[in-house]
């Protein structure tokens, strides 16, 4: 086998792994507090991934310092906002309104750089959010909080992977994943110790959850994904990367029960067509000669 598709793979392995991470989180929260449960995942992960690479984690620098601090800080704003947001959402909404910031990063990189976005993007956004709109709002028009600190998450997500794009190339790219994922439980715990009562867990349940998540969706997703996207293209992972919320959907539907009504199913739709538009950089220009042909024809 090609290492690409070893690599395409290891991703989906990825993908199917953060899919079924929106329905671990739900069932965690049900039993611990938000940022209770935010910092025990985060910091068992955290010491797992440090202690496995401690070699390389021993010559961390300054540099790698800084960045991951800064880009940790952003990781915990949009993991907090994702989480809170899973107290009021579905699993399902919840996997496809975070995978709107694939969407958001062409339209954040262009006014970051300056650019104009390609018109694919532009397109894919427009998709996006409407089918965010047919999957958010209700009958009056109003956004469910859930849906909306899920969405603020979905921002914060997209800027992390600008900020990771920007800075991983300059530095140790599995240190920085690791101090990420340390800033995460660090920050969560210390706001969980000052705003909520903190308790370890006794439910096996939630043992079995927060263990899964820690070493899989975590520490072994963010390792796996810095070692083995190098062997194949940004094209095929950003294809494979937009299943996550299909997943989610599919994994909510036969462990949770969730069903989407026609609405929901259609803006899940247009998300995801959105995000293949966008990310894939289809071409759409034949929209454009269809409007120039219709002007000269008026």
């Amino acid at each position: 086998m090609k290492k690409q598709y070893q690599a395409d793979l290891a991703l989906l392995g990825v993908t199917l792994a953060w899919g079924v991470s929106f329905i671990l989180t739900k069932n965690s929260l049900a039993t611990l507090e938000t940022f209770n449960f935010l910092g025990i995942r985060f910091l068992i992960a955290a010491i797992a991934s440090a202690l496995f690479f401690y070699k390389r984690f021993m010559k961390l620098d300054r540099a790698t310092l800084k960045y991951g601090i800064f880009i940790g800080i952003i990781m915990f704003s949009g993991y907090a906002a994702q989480t809170i947001g899973l107290n009021y959402t579905t699993a399902s909404k919840s996997g496809f309104i975070t995978g709107f910031s694939v969407v958001i990063v062409p339209i954040f990189s262009a006014i970051v750089l300056k650019k104009i976005p390609r018109f694919s993007s532009v397109i894919g956004v427009i998709a996006a959010i409407i089918g965010l709109g047919l999957l958010t709002l209700d009958a009056t028009l109003q956004l469910n909080i859930g849906d909306f600190y899920t969405l603020i998450g979905a921002f914060c997500f997209a800027f992390h992977i600008i900020t990771v794009g920007k800075y991983a190339v300059q530095v140790d790219s599995i240190n920085l994943a690791i101090l990420q994922i340390g800033v995460v439980g660090i920050l969560s715990t210390v706001v969980s110790v000052i705003f909520e009562t903190p308790i370890l867990p006794t439910d096996e349940g939630a043992w079995f959850s927060i263990l899964f998540l820690s070493f899989v969706c975590t520490s072994g997703a963010f390792i796996v994904q810095n070692a083995v996207q190098k062997y194949t293209t940004t094209t095929h992972t950003a294809l494979i990367f937009t299943g996550e919320p299909v997943f989610s959907a599919i994994f909510a539907y036969f462990l949770l029960g969730e069903v989407m009504n026609a609405r929901g199913i259609f803006g899940s739709i247009l998300i995801v067509a959105g995000m293949l538009v966008a990310e894939l950089d289809i071409d759409l220009s034949f929209l454009k000669s269809g409007k120039k042909e219709a002007l000269r024809e008026q």
